[in-house]
């Protein structure tokens, strides 16, 4: 049986900056990043290499 990592959920304090790290440091890519409501926002990336 295989199994496949589809999403991981990562609660940070400073979107921005988790951004940047994610985009700059490691290579991710932004692929949505969305305010959906005030104190709620949705930011999805994809890691290099990823399918």
């Amino acid at each position: 049986m295989n199994f496949e990592l589809q999403l991981v959920g990562v609660p940070v304090s400073d979107v921005d900056r988790a951004i940047d790290f994610y985009t700059e440091k490691a290579g991710f890519h932004l692929d949505v990043d969305v305010t959906v409501r005030e104190g709620l926002r949705f930011v999805q990336l994809t890691p290099p290499g990823s399918a």
